[in-house]
């Protein structure tokens, strides 16, 4: 099966920090992947990277066989991105947001509000889209970021954390909703979270990364096997250990860095 991405020897440095190490891994098209780790183990920095936000120190990326790090704009027309904070403007309204979205993503102006529509529809905000967003309870919010992520038909849907502070109902109706995506559209689905159920739920194929580089890949029942383990959160627990780590992204570590620097300086 061709891949939808394909990322070789990314690496990430922050001055003499080191986020992401040389990690290489391919997406197979259609398919759903996750993209596990502890706090502080590079994911962020990572999905910044294949999203085009952040540049790489070196590696290569590609995405629906672009170059990201050379065609950007191609690039980026190939995925949607549903980050872990929310991003809407709330406001305006549903429909507002998405409108806005469709004009930088140069969708054709007739195609516009058929496309919108039926983007509303899959998460089933259709009936509220002249509501202001800043009314919309956290679940809905979350199924309107993927809605609007949807708009300009994106091969592959970024989904950092999407279901982060959310009930187990609106948990289940947005993973429905992403499922029905995959399934329908064989849109290839790459995401984050730190649910290990919801991982060993719906994706096809895993891998997990710490210390900034992947320890292990596979699918579900490979990882298992080979950690003898009876579950995704057994096997995660026993390949990453079972301290505490600090929430701290690769940006507060420097900051951090930079700081002892400047003591030491002053000393």
């Amino acid at each position: 099966m061709q891949n939808i991405l394909s990322v070789q020897s990314l690496t990430k440095k922050f001055d003499d920090f080191t986020a992401v190490k040389e990690i290489s891994f391919n997406v197979e098209a259609g398919s759903i992947f996750a993209f596990l780790g502890p706090n502080g183990a590079g994911k962020s920095t990572t999905i910044k990277m294949l999203t085009t936000v952040l540049k790489p120190t070196s590696g290569e990326i590609s995405i629906n066989g672009f170059n990201a790090l050379k065609e950007q704009d191609k690039a980026r027309a190939s995925f949607g991105i549903v980050f872990q904070d929310s991003s809407l403007d709330e406001e305006l309204t549903a429909y507002e947001n998405i409108v806005y979205h469709a004009v930088i993503y140069k969708v054709p102006k007739k195609e516009r509000d058929e496309r919108i529509r039926k983007a509303l529809e899959i998460v089933g905000l259709w009936n509220r889209r002249e509501d202001y967003v800043k009314n919309y309870s956290g679940g809905m919010k979350r199924r309107l970021e993927i809605a609007r992520a949807l708009v300009h038909y994106p091969k592959i849907l970024f989904l950092d954390e999407p279901t982060v502070g959310l009930d187990p109902q609106t948990r289940n109706s947005i993973w429905d909703h992403i499922k029905k995506l995959n399934e329908e559209r064989n849109m290839t689905i790459f995401l984050t979270t730190h649910y290990m159920e919801e991982a060993e739920a719906v994706a096809d194929q895993i891998a997990i990364i710490d210390h900034g580089k992947i320890i292990e890949s596979g699918t579900v029942e490979e990882i298992k096997k080979r950690t003898e383990t009876e579950s995704l959160e057994e096997a995660f627990l026993k390949l990453t250990g079972r301290d505490i780590r600090d929430d701290n992204d690769s940006g507060n570590k420097v900051r951090t860095i930079r700081g002892m620097r400047r003591r030491r300086t002053r000393h």
